[in-house]
């Protein structure tokens, strides 16, 4: 079991996958518990889908594709929060839009590209095994500033997200609040791009807070399960990677979606099982 562990880890490619992984699953698993409260995993997978056209326009100008990533994402979330924040349009709607119209150009650009599905295939489907040096730092950099942002502004974001009427009441920013989530998690769309890519990083901000929510009763307790079945779902998804000879991102998503069925069916108190088991000895009992 020893040498299991060890082996991979002998290679330095390992070694910073491995940190990216885990740096990402605790991210996406944190901010992803706001996600999962307020029913928003339609918008975290249109802001994934917004950082196409920043993608490519970035490689056809030869720059940094996470720093195309990232102004898209931005620039979606900001768009995104100036369209609904007078009411006009709810927010569903807006992002409804934003991703269809970024989707679109993205296509568009990228079907110019002829080299596309090699080139820019670790930012559809992730390469965590690509990850370099300066790639860990900019995940480190931005998993710190999102999560400081989200301990600072722990309380004005609660009340904001789970009573507006007290928000208002309170005289909170309300609409800059918002704003400044919708940038929070554009930021954690683009930090997982390297490790899960476009297409699955969607699951890591649903599925580990998901789990935890069957498992707690509070936010914080939520959050700090959730880190952990982020953390230990990337480690094991990247070791199941290796010595399967399999897609990094793919084998973390799935290992987070079993350890999300197991909570489902046997969580102490919320699970399905769990429940069946506990009606049938009441049943029990009263036949007795």
């Amino acid at each position: 079991m020893i040498n299991w562990l060890v082996e991979p880890l002998q290679y330095a490619f390992m070694q910073r996958g491995l940190i990216a992984s885990i740096l990402v699953g605790i991210v996406c698993a944190v901010i992803g518990c706001y996600v999962v409260l307020r029913g928003l995993a339609f918008l975290g997978d249109a802001l994934a889908h917004a950082v196409l056209p920043g993608v490519a326009l970035a490689y056809l100008l030869g720059g940094s594709l996470l720093g195309g990533a990232l102004i898209a994402a931005l620039l979606v979330a900001v768009a995104i929060s100036l369209f609904s924040s007078e009411g006009r349009i709810k927010e569903d709607t807006a992002i409804g839009i934003l991703f269809s119209a970024s989707l679109a150009l993205g296509v568009a650009l990228i079907s110019t590209i002829r080299t596309y599905a090699v080139d820019l295939s670790h930012i559809l489907f992730g390469n965590v095994l690509g990850v370099s040096v300066s790639d860990i730092w900019l995940i480190l950099g931005l998993t710190v500033v999102v999560l400081a942002v989200l301990l600072i502004l722990y309380r004005p974001f609660l009340v904001v997200s789970f009573d507006p009427v007290l928000a208002t009441t309170l005289r909170l920013p309300t609409q800059l609040l918002r704003g400044l989530m919708l940038v929070l998690l554009a930021l954690t769309v683009v930090i997982s791009l390297q490790t899960v890519g476009i297409g699955l990083v969607t699951a890591m901000l649903v599925t580990p807070g998901a789990a935890a929510y069957l498992l707690t009763r509070r936010l914080p307790a939520m959050m700090v399960v959730a880190a952990g079945i982020g953390a230990l779902s990337s480690t094991i998804g990247l070791y199941l990677s290796y010595y399967l000879n399999i897609a990094s991102g793919a084998a973390v998503v799935l290992v987070a979606t079993l350890i999300f069925l197991l909570v489902y069916l046997f969580a102490p108190e919320r699970g399905l099982l769990t429940q069946w088991f506990k009606t049938r000895g009441v049943r029990r009992e009263i036949a007795r």
